[in-house]
């Protein structure tokens, strides 16, 4: 009996088996589908049938519910907010981080959105500096040190992207608790730790650790990857900071950049005090001169102190011969718009879009684009409670997180100056 037709070639048997092995004992079509997870663009509409998903739509919402949230903070009494902020963002860079559970891994989505939350931050706090801090191998690493200067901290973060051994989040504490230590009163200490393990290898107590950052007026906030753990939780309300586990991708970003506009100072950590500061000119391109924070002969460019006349690179800064607070006007005015937000605009209710009798303007008041759908029926839109001039939904984003200031109210108030004239 000829056995050969029954029994498949050596090659043919390892060639299933390492597919069986990639693939899970998925066939190719399969693997595919579930690489890109595209079923999640898909939901289920009133009448039973699929449609994608409006991500527009679903993004604007989760913008106002982070707006309301913080309108409702700000009006339920008076809050003082720092616009010194010193932050050091610890990422926990152990075996954990390389779980596929997010896409392609936790450790690429957290760099991700770590350097998106680095230039949010400096563009809402540019008056304050941002720190870095890698935790693996039960060792905490500075990356960098405090400073004003995005490209710096995305750099460093990039090429320091390995992931091994178990996190300290002990370790990581004592580092950070030295750094922020030696921070002026005046400064907002704070400390936003990316956890992705579900344990921590400590030296010694760590509840002595806490109590520690507690007396030295550092806000600690933890936004878990994997779930929710006590000792995260624990660290948290001790030092009045806040703590949230991300279920997906589009909710870590939304966790992370809820750290962006300064929070609520704290009543006993608040210390309301008069700052020098000076305002350097810009050096001539074509002079040479010793660079205090790179400590070499550099040409053209930097600023010069106007105190002790030394060389900076960047601003905001503090002289290192001096000690004098150096900025530009444009950083001072740009940290005020917290002190005085923008209320939020009021979303225009269905049935005031579909009354034949209420007539709605066309256009948004902003970009001057349609506002009307496919069909000549009103889409989505907002009004402004003060001058009662509708916007789009992008416009809405804009003026809330970028613009701080609406354009309706201005034009307004420029008419009036016009006409007293």
């Amino acid at each position: 009996m000829n056995n050969s037709a029954e029994r498949p070639l050596n090659g043919e048997l390892e060639e299933d088996d390492e597919d069986e092995a990639n693939g899970g004992g998925l066939e190719a079509w399969e693997r595919t589908y579930a690489e890109d997870r595209s079923w999640e663009s898909l939901q289920e509409d009133e009448s039973g049938m699929l449609r994608s998903v409006d991500n527009k739509a679903i993004y604007h919402a989760q913008y106002r519910r982070r707006l309301r949230a913080l309108a409702s903070t700000a009006g339920a009494s008076r809050i003082q907010k720092g616009l010194i902020r010193y932050l050091y963002i610890v990422i926990d860079l152990s075996k954990a981080a390389a779980e596929t559970d997010f896409r392609p891994c936790r450790m690429a989505v957290i760099g991700k959105q770590v350097e998106l939350f680095i230039r949010e931050f400096f563009d809402q706090n540019p008056l304050s500096h941002v720190g870095l801090v890698t935790v693996k191998d039960g060792v905490a690493y500075c990356l960098t040190e405090l400073g004003g200067t995005p490209e710096t901290h995305i750099k460093a973060l990039m090429c320091k992207m390995e992931c091994s051994g178990d996190p300290s989040l002990q370790n990581a504490l004592e580092l950070v608790h030295g750094y922020l230590d030696q921070i002026p009163s005046y400064g907002h200490r704070e400390v936003l730790i990316l956890y992705s393990a579900l344990n921590t290898c400590d030296p010694g107590d760590i509840m002595e650790t806490i109590q520690k950052c507690k007396k030295g007026k550092i806000r600690c906030s933890v936004i878990g990857i994997a779930a929710e753990m006590f000792i995260c939780k624990h660290l948290s309300q001790e030092t009045g900071g806040t703590y949230s586990v991300a279920m997906d991708e589009a909710h870590l970003k939304e966790l992370i950049l809820e750290h962006a506009p300064p929070p609520p100072a704290i009543a006993e950590y608040a210390t309301a005090s008069l700052i020098k500061m000076g305002f350097p000119q810009r050096a001539a391109e074509g002079s040479i001169a010793i660079c205090t924070c790179h400590e070499e002969a550099r040409e053209g460019g930097g600023y010069t102190c106007p105190r002790c006349k030394v060389r900076v690179c960047e601003l905001p800064t503090e002289c290192r011969i001096c000690g004098l607070t150096l900025i530009s006007s444009p950083h001072l005015a740009r940290s005020y718009h917290h002190l005085f937000p923008i209320v939020p605009f009021d979303e225009v209710s269905p049935s005031s879009r579909n009354d034949p009798h209420q007539q709605l303007p066309n256009s948004c008041f902003g970009c001057q684009q349609s506002l009307l759908n496919p069909g000549n029926m009103p889409g989505l839109s907002v009004i402004c409670p003060k001058c009662k001039q509708h916007f789009c939904l992008d416009c809405d984003i804009y003026i809330h997180e970028s613009l701080h200031n609406c354009p309706g109210c201005e034009s307004f108030r420029h008419s009036k100056m016009v006409a007293a004239e």
